[in-house]
């Protein structure tokens, strides 16, 4: 009667029509005048070595009330390279980094699930990959400890700057002997590595599939990762049930 394609067709337009609903807009800080922002684009261009803190204070001293972070949006945006591009870093140390991240998968009935993924960079090859549905630091400061044996821990780390990874996750790392290194705001291409993975994962399984739960999001996932050998690496482990 119905196609499995026109079934998952459906499903992703009920979702994207639910969360349509539950992002409406309901209010929030109003935009500043375009005075302010034009005083602020100058500020920041006449004085070249003042941040946002900065001009965010001579802002306050002349009457005006914004925020800081506002302040940071506006300013006019220097091009140039730091002093070690991010292509320099990686290549010097490819052996030796590691790079993790979450992504989000919607069940049948529009719950949210959290995968985890963990990969080794030299190799592409994915270390460890796991599911939950409430992700909190203590929850992935126990996924990085039975990922990496002490021999064999990554010397580098790379993750996004989400608030999930708290100070639980960088005590856990430090212990481990791993160096936190955090991606500049907003730079998903800093870890393109564990990017494009979760790519290959939403286009060759998840979005073939509608997630009945968590279980069968573990799965599916781990039938996946058994199955998934590339020319670069293979998977060296994925996560058990008892682990979650």
């Amino acid at each position: 009667m119905i196609r499995p394609e026109t079934l998952v067709r459906w499903h992703r337009a009920g979702f994207r029509g639910y969360w349509r609903w539950k992002s409406r807009p309901q209010g929030g800080r109003p935009q500043i005048d375009m005075e302010l922002r034009g005083l602020i684009r100058r500020m920041s261009v006449d004085n070249p070595l003042w941040g946002a803190p900065r001009i965010h204070g001579e802002l306050l001293k002349l009457g005006f009330s914004v925020a800081q972070s506002s302040v940071a949006k506006y300013m006019v945006k220097r091009r140039g390279p730091p002093s070690q591009e991010w292509r320099t870093f990686l290549r010097n140390h490819m052996p030796d980094i590691a790079a993790m991240d979450l992504f989000v998968v919607p069940t049948i009935g529009f719950e949210l699930l959290y995968g985890f993924v963990i990969l080794r960079l030299d190799r592409r090859a994915l270390v460890w990959i796991n599911v939950t549905t409430n992700p909190t630091a203590e929850w992935i400061a126990r996924q990085l400890t039975e990922a990496f044996p002490w021999d064999e821990t990554p010397r580098y780390l790379i993750r996004d700057r989400d608030r999930i990874y708290g100070t639980v996750v960088t005590r856990r790392l430090r212990a481990m002997g791993i160096r936190d290194k955090p991606t500049a705001s907003a730079s998903p291409w800093q870890n393109g590595c564990a990017e494009r993975i979760i790519g290959s994962i939403r286009r060759e399984c998840v979005d073939h599939v509608i997630v009945l739960g968590e279980a069968h999001l573990r799965r599916i996932l781990q039938s996946y990762a058994r199955r998934r050998i590339t020319g670069k690496g293979t998977i060296s482990a994925i996560a058990r049930p008892s682990c979650c």
